[in-house]
């Protein structure tokens, strides 16, 4: 059972990889751009429709929601550029995850943002509640 689910996720994984290296052909519609960046945001970003530490309902868009964004986009690609794609994505999955330090620290730096705001409006808001 356990090498089902890590051959799923491997090939989840590398159709996301597809969808990625579709995002920047220039074959590719506009609007197939936009919902695959979409895509492929969502599923390399830390951040969840649904948090992950809710019991159960924290893996739903691990589970269902990006399958069925890849899905979609998937079929919004024409098939000469998912071949061209796909042989990409399996040369870079041999090769190892890329690191996007940038990306990164730009998903750090916009929580730390938001965890600062909230901070301040809970500061604040406790000062007007004890004048």
């Amino acid at each position: 059972m356990f090498k089902k689910i890590k051959a799923w996720t491997r090939n989840l994984k590398k159709q996301v990889f597809i969808l990625y290296f579709a995002y920047k052909d220039n074959r590719v519609s506009w609007y197939a751009k936009l919902f695959a960046a979409c895509v492929v945001a969502y599923a390399f970003s830390p951040i969840d429709l649904i948090p992950d530490f809710i019991p159960i309902l924290g893996y739903i868009d691990d589970v269902i929601i990006v399958p069925i964004g890849i899905m979609l986009a998937l079929k919004m690609i024409p098939e000469s550029v998912l071949t061209d794609c796909e042989e990409k994505a399996e040369e870079l999955m041999k090769k190892g995850k890329p690191k996007n330090w940038i990306v990164g620290s730009i998903i750090i730096l916009v929580w730390g943002l938001i965890l600062l705001w909230g901070i301040i409006t809970i500061y604040n808001l406790m000062n007007k509640q004890v004048l």
